[in-house]
């Protein structure tokens, strides 16, 4: 018979041990899901698309980013770039690059629709309604496309597909805040959108976004996304309505992360959560338990002995080992100080999920944006 203080221990170290084997199973879904391919794409072959960019001033790698754009390996493409201000400072940089590549159809408009608080999505509206092919990509401007970025896209489209994206994967961390900013971006938020796929759940990226542009006019068109503060739930929540998938490019795209603060690396994680809070409640509340610090800690501080703190050690040891090792096996960014940067990551998860719950009020790039849910749109006939 075990005494009252190896009771204690065998319970915490067999809840860790639990709540370890879940985010191991999700690591290894990730694993087995990230460059995988499953059957022959539906994808219409060499099919014209249009590319709309939503841009807003002058950033560390906008004119590599920009350009890439322009260089993609596909026939017929056009590549609409919508600024909101006119005074905006990209416009100079947009019309060179426009003159230097002037193979390739490209429009810049200029002023945005209030369709929403989204500011993002009101810069969209008239690049969206301007576009002249049936399949429509909404790519932010700080997303790394490769030659075969339309091709990557293409590649998961289904029967069932209602829409393609992809996450953000972070990449060229000049300090320690764009590892930590790593650290959230790649093993956490796009191991988890990966596993989720992997088990039917797909949810919408805002990054890169694969529209057949019919099916969203037949559901009210790009206006529609305004149901939502953040459009890629609004997104998720109409392609599920409509009967279908959302699926993740095989291998996502990367953003350059360049030099970033705490302060910005906490806004803009504190501003995601609150949004997958009032978006998603049931998925966000778990999200409490995808850090070890946390839950480990009350563990130890319950039975305070050196077996659970060995045990502890242990356990924390492979739950990060297996997110470097996703890191390593996806080709996504990896170093040493990569591993602090999980543990600051996750001493921070608990306050980042609590304030989350707390407030609800947000600020985008100086815009504050009411993130109560709006009634949906009449879907037209």
């Amino acid at each position: 018979m075990l005494d009252d203080a190896e009771t204690g221990m065998v319970l915490a170290l067999s809840l860790c041990a639990a709540l370890t084997l879940i985010n191991l199973a999700s690591l290894a879904l990730a694993a087995r899901r990230i460059g995988r391919r499953h059957g022959t794409s539906a994808f219409p072959q060499g099919a014209a698309i249009s590319l709309v960019r939503p841009v807003c001033g002058l950033e560390a790698f906008s004119e590599e980013m920009l350009t890439r754009g322009f260089q993609l390996a596909y026939r017929d493409y056009e590549i609409i770039f919508c600024v909101a201000d006119r005074a905006d400072p990209i416009i100079p940089l947009l019309e060179r690059l426009r003159a230097l590549h002037a193979h390739v159809p490209t429009r810049i408009i200029i002023g945005d629709e209030r369709v929403s608080d989204n500011p993002k999505l009101n810069n969209c509206v008239r690049g969206w309604e301007a576009a002249r092919h049936d399949w429509v990509v909404l790519a932010d401007s700080n997303v790394l496309m490769t030659p075969d970025y339309l091709q990557r896209l293409q590649a998961p489209w289904r029967g069932d597909t209602g829409l393609v994206c992809s996450t953000p994967i972070g990449a060229r961390p000049h300090n320690f805040g764009a590892e930590l900013e790593c650290a959230f971006l790649n093993t956490l938020q796009a191991r988890w959108q990966y596993a989720g796929e992997a088990l039917g759940l797909g949810f919408a990226q805002g990054k890169s976004m694969l529209w057949h542009k019919p099916f969203l006019e037949a559901r009210g068109g790009i206006r529609a996304l305004a149901a939502e503060i953040a459009e890629d739930a609004a997104a998720t929540k109409l392609v599920r309505a409509a009967g279908a998938r959302v699926h993740l490019v095989a291998s996502p795209f990367e953003q350059p992360l360049g030099r970033r603060s705490f302060r910005e690396v906490w806004s803009r994680q504190l501003r995601w959560a609150r949004l997958r809070r009032v978006t998603f409640p049931l998925f966000f509340a778990p999200e409490i338990g995808t850090g070890p610090v946390l839950p480990f800690a009350i563990a130890f501080a319950c039975v305070p002995t050196l077996p659970v703190a060995a045990g502890l050690i242990g356990l924390t040891a492979l739950w990060y080992g297996a997110e470097l090792a996703l890191a390593v096996r996806a080709g996504w960014h990896h170093s040493a100080r990569l591993v602090l940067a999980f543990l600051v990551r996750d001493t921070v998860i608990p306050a980042v999920w609590a304030s989350a719950w707390i407030q609800s009020a947000i600020v985008w790039r100086g815009n504050a944006m009411d993130i109560r849910p709006k009634v949906a749109r009449p879907t037209p006939a």
